[in-house]
């Protein structure tokens, strides 16, 4: 059995397949996946599990260098916006406008769909190198 924290088999599957500024997405219940992009679904309820609780899991494993934000997160979402900033101190974060933001799925190795019910609880995360 796997040791290591994220122990979803689709989720580690598409870290470990990542290379540097390769982009995965996690996102609330209602974010929009274009047909192309591989959706791994975690939503099992009304919150659960959590945008944060997802976030923390995937750190875990992935190298993140740059993440992008919706716009409108600063002004819908202020609660979750601070939580990200928290608990990525260190890392560059681009605002971008939310219909961009569901254009670039497209780009995305997948996108992790959480049970969030919260607006603009969505993240686009750029994949570093640890060396």
């Amino acid at each position: 059995m796997k040791k290591s924290k994220v122990i979803n088999s689709d989720i580690s599957r598409v870290i470990s397949q990542m290379g540097h500024f390769d982009t995965l997405s996690i996102g609330d219940a209602g974010m929009p996946v274009p047909m192309t992009t591989e959706k791994i679904d975690l939503a099992v309820d009304n919150g659960i599990p959590s945008f944060m609780e997802v976030l923390n899991n995937v750190l875990e494993e992935l190298e993140v260098q740059k993440v992008y934000l919706a716009e409108e997160i600063k002004e819908m979402n202020p609660k979750v916006l601070k939580e990200i900033q928290d608990r990525l101190p260190e890392t560059e974060i681009a605002f971008i406008p939310h219909a961009e933001m569901k254009q670039d799925l497209n780009n995305c190795h997948a996108f992790i769909r959480t049970g969030e019910m919260s607006p603009y609880a969505n993240i686009i995360l750029e994949s570093g190198v640890v060396f």
